[in-house]
């Protein structure tokens, strides 16, 4: 989360490396005012998300209510598995032909997020479901009260 957070600061401030990746589009959006407080928000959200995640697995998490936290952590979950199954979906039906592709088909961001961006937010959104059902299932002795 923390790395992803910083691929959205860093396009906030107005790099473009990495862009053509998720949309050719973007390198022309990136310095617009609107799409740059989009990227700063989605970096704020990225970076809870990973705070969020560290409050699972380290002691001092435990002064955040219990019920509140697993609400929490379970929608993360389900947003970041559906968020790389949306690319990873999107992307496989592009390069199956059944949506059409509209510029050259060398790696295309239909390439990146069917083999890179969707993956890896699947894997980590199989993570945090992992940190979150290992965080709700911890012995009595161990958890939080809250």
């Amino acid at each position: 989360m923390f790395v992803f957070a910083g691929m959205s600061f860093y396009w906030a401030l107005g790099g473009t490396v990495g862009l053509r990746t998720v949309s050719p589009d973007l390198q022309e959006l990136v310095h617009t005012p609107w799409f740059t407080t989009v990227f700063w928000l989605t970096g704020f959200l990225k970076l809870t998300g990973g705070l969020l995640a560290l409050v699972l697995v380290r002691p001092w998490g435990r002064r955040i209510p219990r019920r509140l936290l697993l609400i929490a952590a379970w929608g993360v979950s389900a947003l970041l598995v559906l968020h790389g199954l949306d690319f990873v979906i999107q992307g496989a039906l592009t390069e199956s032909g059944l949506i059409g592709l509209s510029g050259p088909t060398v790696w295309t961001p239909a390439h990146w997020q069917t083999f890179v961006w969707g993956p890896w937010w699947v894997l980590g959104g199989f993570l945090f479901c992992l940190a979150t059902w290992n965080y709700q299932h911890r012995s009595p002795a161990t958890r939080d009260t809250g």
